[in-house]
């Protein structure tokens, strides 16, 4: 499956949203600016042949359905991100947002308590 483009990633957020649909639909539920029909339609052809999504023909329109579940691209996203931007490291990750002063102390001892319920589970 190739990376997607941030055009395809706003799609396929809102083909999540939907599990699936029509064009019209998705268009639908864009956020403004939307873009014009013909241009969502190409994305989601892309989308469809970058393996994303699978489509079923219903009359002379075509249903799509995710073939991706959106926790399974956000894994696979956070692993490349952190691979490319933090060396592979998610404590570097954490370093930066609490060095940009993006996440408080009151949210890492919170993530701490994340981490040591699931070890513990």
């Amino acid at each position: 499956m190739g990376k997607l483009t941030l055009q395809e990633e706003e799609a396929m957020q809102v083909i999540w949203e939907l599990d699936g649909g029509f064009i019209k639909d998705f268009l639908a539920k864009l956020p403004e600016p939307k873009p014009p029909y013909t241009t969502l339609a190409s994305t989601v052809k892309n989308l469809e042949k970058k393996g994303y999504l699978q489509s079923e023909r219903l009359g002379n329109v075509y249903r799509y359905t995710p073939l991706i579940k959106a926790e399974d691209y956000k894994k696979r996203f956070m692993k490349g991100f952190v691979g490319d931007y933090f060396k592979n490291s998610y404590k570097e990750l954490v370093a930066f947002f609490a060095k940009e002063k993006q996440i408080s102390a009151e949210e890492l001892k919170e993530i701490i308590d994340m981490i040591e319920n699931k070890k513990s589970e």
